[in-house]
């Protein structure tokens, strides 16, 4: 898989704290066998009214964040039940980012495994990202994954922990799997000396 340092793009102010996993998938759209079509039931409920109307109100539907590839959120952004089913949604409309103040431990491990960048900042940070997404829909905002830095349309510099095991992953692609299959080489020669000491352990 391609090697991911830079994600750069327009970014989508959503200002909604506690967002969780049932608002981002609704229910309806989990009754699939696959991951297609996830994109048209994002946020669905914010996007559409009780008739199926687009809402002229909701920032999703707004030509000017058309193309958005960074979305900006509140704190506790994917709280709720596990629903990979969110994170799918969030790739396949086209977000490749989601800033925010904090996140739900399981929708941030859902993410990165699928190599959805989850970036943590202070909230004096995403308030300001969010002002300038407010006020001049279209700006670009850089994030180096290598550097681990996102720099705003403005200039400004905001620096974002993220562990090194996750920053691989997301940089290379990487799902659990594939660090443990590149670990395969030492789990083998681990149990070769494990073995080698105590062989009664070894089913045969």
């Amino acid at each position: 898989m391609t090697r991911l340092t830079t994600i750069q793009g327009s970014a989508l102010p959503l200002p909604i704290d506690n967002l969780d996993t049932d608002q981002i998938m609704p229910k309806q759209f989990l009754r699939i066998i696959d991951k297609a079509g996830l994109a048209d039931g994002l946020l669905y409920d914010l996007r559409f009214d009780a008739r199926g109307a687009p809402r002229a109100d909701c920032v999703l539907n707004q030509s000017a964040y058309e193309n958005a590839r960074i979305l900006i959120g509140g704190a506790n952004f994917g709280c709720g039940s596990s629903r990979e089913h969110a994170v799918w949604g969030l790739q396949q409309y086209g977000f490749q980012a989601v800033l925010a103040p904090s996140f739900a431990e399981i929708f941030y491990s859902n993410a990165m495994n699928n190599r959805l960048l989850l970036v943590q900042l202070e909230r004096d940070a995403i308030d300001a990202l969010m002002h300038e997404a407010i006020e001049t829909p279209g700006a670009s905002i850089a994030i180096d994954l290598e550097q681990q830095m996102v720099r705003s349309a403005s200039g400004e510099r905001y620096a974002y922990p993220l562990g090194a095991r996750h920053k691989r992953m997301v940089i290379e692609g990487m799902d659990t799997v594939d660090l443990t299959l590149d670990s395969l080489a030492a789990i083998e020669a681990f149990e070769q000396k494990h073995f080698a000491r105590h062989p009664w352990a070894q089913v045969m």
